[in-house]
């Protein structure tokens, strides 16, 4: 038998995780402003092996349009650059010999409008996410009445479970709205 209290904590903890990643993707949208985040997931060849930039280098940002990388070896300005040439960031970097300097332009209209549906695209896998947990576990309590848990017992996890849900899905209402705000900022 279940112990449903520890199966229910568990599910919200896993609700928890998608909310989560939902932030950390958000972190990874452009939204008019710079992050030292734009750079992560781009590697550069860093003494023979593969390393992100933020692993070789000093990232910064010294202003709201631009972000300021610091090589902890000169040597390795050419191979950043190139990096950040070849990432899917298409922005062009400005090397004058000690430092890489990103000025990012302001956005369009419709980069904005794309940003803004790549946001709620996430923002649906993190709904449909937690939606699933919750199927999950209302069908393992399904299953466990079969094997002794109690009817009653069920139906007050399933109701906790709902409460949990829809907790959740508002948490990730709230963080689309804002970051569709912040995107759609001129």
């Amino acid at each position: 038998m279940l112990d449903v209290k520890q199966v229910i904590k568990d599910a919200e903890a896993k609700m928890q995780g998608s909310v989560s990643h939902l932030e950390d993707t958000f972190d990874h949208i452009r939204a008019g402003r710079a992050t030292v985040k734009l750079l992560d997931g781009i590697k550069c060849e860093c003494y023979g092996t593969m390393m992100e930039v933020s692993q070789c280098a000093n990232c910064s940002t010294p202003d709201a349009k631009s972000i300021l990388i610091q090589p902890w070896d000169k040597a390795m300005l050419k191979v950043i650059e190139k990096a950040i040439i070849d990432s899917p960031l298409g922005i062009m970097p400005e090397n004058n010999g000690e430092y890489i300097r990103i000025g990012l332009p302001p956005m369009t209209e419709d980069r904005r409008r794309d940003l803004s549906k790549k946001a709620k695209a996430e923002t649906e896998n993190a709904k449909v996410a937690i939606r699933n947990i919750r199927r999950d576990l209302i069908e393992l309590l399904k299953k466990d009445v079969k094997n002794g848990l109690p009817e009653d017992v069920e139906k007050d996890a399933e109701a906790t479970l709902q409460k949990a849900h829809d907790k959740y899905i508002k948490l990730v209402d709230e963080l689309y709205k804002d970051k569709d705000a912040e995107i759609m900022a001129v």
